[in-house]
């Protein structure tokens, strides 16, 4: 039986920073209409809205209140101000945080600079920090993922329902907000595989879904979703005890308690298993360019860095073809392992003194 949603009051939109009345706000709001006509995503103007709302603070506060006041040095001191900022806990901003505040500063001023609102785009050489590319700094083995999955079943229905997430996770390597957003109609069991819709830059994909991960989510979706759902039923595959969909932050929380459950000491939540997927696929024979269509990046670089996790096959290489091991075939007449370091030692001072004389 599905039950009735209780219908949700709209809180009002509170401004956060407060600067209604400084007038780049004005062109602000031009701006994200401007963004949105354009069909740019809505996470992608709201996260323009905060980072730019950002700035005008900072602009309000050093009594700034119109973009033609607006300069290269100031914003050269707007970056510094990001640097040495330091949040609550004490810590600096990451590089990764601060590009993401400064990059929408080129976006706002090239479009003020287009439409006739400035004469000249100060932001036109702002240079952003320079980012390292990261390896993924921690992998799931395969028994470690399997530990994951087995300890879900003292859980009962929602352990039941927290084990159809993983193995997706795990089987198709979405994103979280790819997983979030997952619909019924989405999912094509019978040819195992389901259709990623607009996800990081608005694209759609098709990716394919394992047998397993298959037979867990069916399970899922006829024993235990029919419990959670209700009216209006909006379809989105994975539901909470309270029928809603899920958030970020709640399925976050639910794989790390799996992970911490089965007594792994890594850190990561949805994207570990993502990592992994690549990274056991990879070491699997499989080709990176399809590695790169199932986790849809766009570029085939931003896939290779898993040819930098995946040292399988690269101790494997290095084993079969590196002049330097203790063991060599019978057939190339060299002599056997030595039993220690010492041996190993004075074989080779043997062998020296031999060709010296």
């Amino acid at each position: 039986m599905v039950r009735k949603r209780a219908a949700k009051t709209k809180k009002p939109d509170a401004d956060y920073y407060r600067i209604e009345h400084n007038e780049i706000t004005a062109y602000l709001k031009n701006y994200l209409q401007w963004l949105a006509v354009r069909h740019y995503s809505p996470r992608t103007v709201t996260l323009r809205k905060i980072n730019l709302s950002r700035f005008i603070q900072w602009c309000e506060q050093r009594s700034i209140g119109h973009p033609q006041e607006v300069t290269r040095p100031m914003l050269e001191r707007y970056r510094r101000h990001l640097y040495y900022y330091r949040k609550g806990n004490g810590e600096p901003l990451t590089i990764s945080s601060q590009c993401t505040r400064l990059e929408p500063l080129r976006g706002f001023f090239k479009w003020l600079t287009k439409e006739n609102y400035l004469l000249y785009n100060p932001a036109s050489e702002l240079e952003l920090p320079r980012q390292h590319r990261k390896l993924p700094q921690h992998i799931l083995t395969v028994e470690e993922i399997d530990l994951i999955l087995n300890q879900t079943a003292v859980h009962g229905e929602i352990g039941l329902r927290d084990r159809a997430i993983i193995e997706t996770l795990y089987s198709t390597g979405l994103r979280r907000i790819e997983m979030i957003n997952l619909k019924l109609y989405d999912i094509d069991l019978a040819n195992g595989s389901l259709m990623v819709r607009e996800g990081k830059g608005r694209k759609d994909r098709m990716v394919p879904l394992g047998e397993r991960a298959c037979a867990w989510i069916q399970k899922y979706i006829e024993d235990v979703r029919p419990e959670y759902a209700m009216e209006p039923d909006e379809g989105v595959v994975f539901l909470t005890e309270y029928g809603q969909a899920m958030i970020k932050n709640r399925m976050s929380d639910m794989v790390k308690k799996h992970i911490a459950a089965a007594g792994i000491n890594k850190p990561g939540a949805c994207h570990i298993f993502r990592h992994s997927m690549a990274t056991h696929m990879l070491e699997n024979g499989a080709d990176i360019r399809y590695i790169q269509m199932i986790l849809g990046h766009s570029v085939l670089t931003t896939t290779e860095i898993y040819t930098q996790v995946s040292i399988k096959k690269l101790k494997e290489i290095h084993a079969r073809t590196h002049p330097a091991k203790l063991t060599q075939d019978k057939k190339d007449n060299t002599c056997e392992q030595p039993t220690s370091v010492g041996e190993s030692f004075s074989v080779a001072q043997s062998s020296l003194n031999d060709k010296l004389h």
